[in-house]
């Protein structure tokens, strides 16, 4: 769906999709014909088919003029006629969609992008499935990643736990990467006993790219549902530039590190639990410290509190903005400098502010604050320098901690969604429930 200036625009010319069209800019025409929005792309701009076959995006806006050429076929997403053949000798792995650049498939004939869930669309797309799996595939909901709410995290949680309880080998969900490790840590905490991997996987570049990822990411991340023996949720991704492997993260360990590399994903202060080789479907583990494929029954525990915010120290910060953070949070993370640090102004400097007194008042009020390393790599420790030492003397949790700002952040919505009892809420961040605190950090992990 356009834009509603670009809906009202075409309706007043009676202009619909698979129409051939003028669109006029800056005193420059291109002709062609008008195709869908691609899904998750900007809605403020046109795409046009040109007769060169290449496609082009015109931002609609003040000066565009769009002038009907001719009447055209009705473009529309034609879903794959392709029979899935059950193999009983195969696993069987359930494919779920929740938006992102992963999951689309271009139709060739008209050169528009359209999202594809059913098993016909993922066989047609990625063929080699079927020799990995059975496979079967549904839309969740259709999302940019940074639209996901705790809400979604729930759907998502409930609909895995559904799909292997009804007998699925494994979970792949193909998510938008911006913040995939958000919803990863989420599902660490609300799927508990695992007897099957869940796979979060994503693409930094779209079907019609050459360059495109999410073949090699979606076949990885399936044959580790298939086949891998890590009984945990992990995020797979491209480990290098090249087509080679994929990594198999830990789902509350992982961060997105660059904007637009296709290896952008890396593990934070420990190994992926493996490598998954795109050519010949090897699973080669990194680690063995993790839940293994079993019986076990799968527990859904999905009790969240969104109102939980994180906040980012910085230089200059208002000590105003925290104190006032507890009129729309029940819990605040702080992103700390340093070994988790604030300012604290200790020498009274004029031009400085504490914000101490603003983070005890928080915890005096009932709002528990939690510290995270915004370095990233490394572990807290409130008790080398004072302002470490303030502020655990101000009730600060997390110290000896080595989870990410977001892992912090969601767990404080876990945990405050089964209790605000301050005491109760130290207890249960100070216990490691999903890996999410490390006992040893791996030194290799850090990448210079």
């Amino acid at each position: 769906m356009y834009s509603l200036d670009i809906d009202r625009a075409l309706k007043a010319k009676k202009i619909s999709v698979g129409d051939r069209v003028g669109v006029t800019k800056d005193g420059f025409t291109v002709e062609g014909m008008l195709l869908p929005r691609i899904e998750l792309s900007d809605t403020s701009s046109l795409v046009i088919k040109q007769d060169n076959g290449y496609n082009v995006g015109i931002r609609y806006g003040k000066g565009v003029e769009i002038e009907f050429l001719g009447k055209g076929k009705a473009v529309s997403h034609r879903h794959a006629v392709v029979e899935a053949q059950h193999d009983s000798k195969k696993p069987l792995v359930s494919i779920m969609g929740a938006g992102g650049t992963i999951a689309s498939r271009v139709e060739y004939d008209t050169g528009a992008v359209f999202p594809e869930f059913s098993p016909g669309d993922l066989l047609k797309s990625f063929p080699q499935l079927k020799g990995i799996a059975n496979v079967k595939g549904r839309e969740l909901f259709r999302l940019f990643s940074e639209d996901m709410t705790p809400e979604h995290w729930k759907i998502i949680a409930k609909e895995s736990a559904r799909e292997i309880e009804s007998g699925a080998d494994g979970v792949v969900l193909m998510h938008g990467t911006d913040t995939m490790n958000y919803t990863a840590a989420a599902l660490s905490f609300m799927l508990q006993s695992l007897p099957a991997p869940v796979v979060v996987v994503g693409a930094q570049r779209s079907s019609d790219r050459g360059s495109s990822d999410n073949l090699m990411n979606l076949v990885c991340a399936t044959n580790a549902a298939a086949h891998s023996d890590v009984a945990e949720v992990s995020v797979c991704m491209h480990a290098t530039s090249n087509d080679d492997y994929c990594y198999l993260h830990q789902g509350n360990k992982v961060r997105k590190m660059h904007t637009s590399r296709r290896d952008a994903f890396r593990s934070i202060n420990t190994l992926p639990y493996a490598k998954l080789w795109f050519s010949d479907a090897k699973v080669e583990y990194l680690r063995s410290d993790y839940s293994k494929r079993s019986g076990r029954k799968i527990r859904l525990d999905d009790k969240m509190n969104p109102d939980v915010g994180l906040i980012q120290i910085h230089p200059g910060i208002k000590p105003e903005l925290i104190e006032a953070s507890k009129k729309f949070f029940d819990g605040v993370v702080l992103s700390g400098t340093g070994l988790g640090h604030v300012p604290t102004n200790p020498s009274n400097e004029k031009f400085a502010q504490s914000v101490v007194p603003a983070v005890r008042s928080l915890v005096d009020s009932g709002v528990p604050v939690v510290m995270a390393p915004q370095t990233i790599y490394g572990r807290l420790d409130l008790n080398v320098y004072s302002a470490g030492r303030l502020l655990k003397q101000a009730g600060v949790i997390g110290d000896g901690a080595d989870w990410l700002p977001e892992t912090a952040l969601v767990k404080l919505m876990w945990v405050l969604g089964h209790t605000k009892d301050m005491d109760k809420v130290r207890e249960m961040m100070s216990t490691n429930f999903a890996g999410e605190l490390s006992k040893d950090i791996e030194p290799s992990s850090f990448l210079v």
